[in-house]
């Protein structure tokens, strides 16, 4: 392998594994398919960075490439993460870009604008919402049934809600697809009251066996697509990540203060 193309595709090479392995195994049927054929050359003027990182990991999915503070790169979105590119397709730089001058963190904020896309086309029915009358701040957060902190969110929910914070659940079952935590997610779901399962759930208290149309695999994978690796995972409605469980009042003071900042950015 070229050497100046590995740190390029290590980013894309880890995602196109982690999918793989997400994937249930073939059937013999399925295994004895012909490979599909190559995809053909891209063409254009990112047509170097495209077909660089494709011809390494065939599977990785290039979202965009777009300009980049740094001369002689691009910006690179791949499987919603960011890296920035040499032009020639030889060289990426993965990791946080930093605006000395402002300190702002590029990077984050580049991959906030993905998050807040893919977050945003997920409609309010496919979410669990504990949320005030009139919430000042809405966040996002990807749950396990089972996890401590997460159950530790959930039983402070009213005291998120007194403080204007409305929260919106998307599954996330720590343990994959198919696992103890999933089928509870699912449960949860096709239950008549939602909202009073999840609680429920969270208390270990039963909740019964039910099984209907439900977007517990598509919560999961588009965590993963966004970058969840543990839960709770938080975000802000622009996209940001806000972390791990943080309690109502500290919650409050992070959303005011980003919102502050973004009142002085424009």
């Amino acid at each position: 392998m070229n050497r100046t193309l590995v740190l390029a595709t290590a980013v894309a090479f880890s995602l196109a594994v982690a999918a793989a392995c997400a994937q249930p195994a073939p059937s013999a049927k399925t295994a004895a398919k012909p490979a599909a054929a190559a995809p053909a050359p891209a063409t254009g003027p990112d047509a170097a960075i495209r077909n660089a990182i494709v011809k390494v990991v065939p599977n990785s999915v290039i979202e965009s490439v777009k300009p980049s503070p740094i001369p002689g790169y691009k910006e690179v979105s791949i499987g919603g993460q960011v890296v920035y590119v040499s032009a020639d397709g030889k060289y990426l730089i993965q990791g946080s870009l930093m605006d000395l001058a402002t300190r702002e963190n590029l990077t984050d904020a580049s991959e906030a604008v993905i998050r807040r896309g893919v977050l945003d086309a997920v409609p309010r029915e496919r979410r669990i919402v504990f949320s005030p009358a009139k919430p000042k701040y809405r966040i996002t957060v990807f749950t396990d049934i089972d996890c401590g902190y997460c159950r530790k969110l959930h039983s402070q929910i009213a005291d998120y809600n007194k403080e204007g914070i409305s929260v919106e659940y998307l599954f996330f079952p720590r343990a994959g697809l198919n696992s103890e935590s999933y089928t509870k997610a699912v449960n949860v779901w096709c239950a008549a009251d939602r909202r009073k399962a999840l609680t429920d759930a969270k208390l270990d208290k039963p909740v019964a066996k039910k099984t209907c149309a439900n977007p517990v695999t598509a919560d999961y994978e588009l965590g993963r697509r966004v970058g969840v690796d543990g839960t709770p995972a938080i975000y802000a409605s622009d996209g940001t990540q806000l972390g791990g469980y943080l309690p109502p009042d500290q919650m409050l003071a992070r959303l005011e203060k980003k919102a502050a900042q973004a009142v002085a950015a424009q």
